[in-house]
């Protein structure tokens, strides 16, 4: 006759036999650490997460910062005005004087309505100068990278040197021209950054996704901007800096159409020529 065990531990439970992984305690442990990682993930994007018993930090783009200086800004704009008077007669908008004046007689305006050598006073004003500042800037540069592309096309005379000249001078131009629209249009501005009015950043650079490798009031300047463009402009792609929104992304892929164009053709050509 068959009898019962009499362990009552096992009692109305199959026994498990003693090869069996425990799946639960795996499916446990993984659960686990999935959620730690998406933790993680929350905290980079949506506040970053202090230590045990301290206030929970901001993100970086939605705290209140001091406005940054003007001086990186007025000079990439004296820059790309020299350059632009530096262009042959043929590749300007005539007269030859007429844009970069009216480039100087803004930034000279926008200096006199905000005389602070900080870019924290927003107002509508200050504001249309500003744009109209950084579309009369490339409006000049592209009316030159046009005509320069013309140029190239129709096989004119132009030196080896001199080619190179003024295809660095229109590349130099448009790289400056692009890191003022995303200084300009990243977050609302340079004064909206500073208050840290927008909830989503439309640039992000490695200092918003790590607090611990910026310091704590860290915000990008006109000089991170002008970085993005420039390696945009000749790694034609995003580098370390992530474009968000969908006009950045638009912009950056303008840029690297219009910097692609003017490297090829420019140096294809004067290849050419010195064969």
């Amino acid at each position: 006759m068959i009898t019962m065990s009499e362990n009552n531990s096992g009692a109305g439970e199959p026994s498990k036999p003693s090869g069996e992984p425990a799946t639960a305690g795996h499916r446990s442990e993984g659960a686990e650490e999935l959620h730690q990682r998406l933790d993680r993930i929350e905290g980079m994007l949506v506040s970053w997460r202090a230590p045990e018993g301290e206030a929970p930090i901001e993100p970086a783009w939605r705290r209140a910062t001091e406005g940054e200086q003007r001086w990186a800004v007025t000079v990439a704009i004296l820059v790309a005005v020299g350059l632009q008077l530096f262009l042959p007669a043929r590749l300007t908008i005539h007269p030859h004087w007429m844009l970069p004046a009216l480039e100087l007689a803004l930034l000279v305006a926008l200096a006199g309505l905000n005389p602070h050598r900080r870019v924290d006073h927003a107002s509508r004003s200050l504001r249309a100068l500003s744009l109209c500042l950084v579309a009369a800037m490339s409006l000049a540069n592209g009316w030159s990278a046009v005509k320069l592309v013309r140029e190239l096309l129709h096989a004119s005379g132009t030196a080896a040197p001199a080619l190179l000249g003024t295809g660095g001078a229109i590349w130099a131009t448009n790289v400056i021209a692009f890191a003022l629209w995303y200084w300009e249009w990243d977050r609302g501005g340079p004064a909206a950054r500073a208050r840290g009015d927008k909830n989503y950043p439309d640039f992000l650079f490695p200092q918003m996704q790590a607090h611990e490798l910026a310091p704590a009031r860290w915000e990008p300047t006109f000089l991170d901007y002008l970085y993005v463009a420039f390696t945009n402009a000749t790694a034609f792609s995003p580098t370390d800096t992530m474009p968000l929104s969908v006009w950045a992304k638009m912009l950056m892929m303008f840029q690297t159409v219009v910097s692609l164009m003017i490297v090829v053709l420019v140096v294809a050509r004067a290849v050419n020529i010195l064969q």
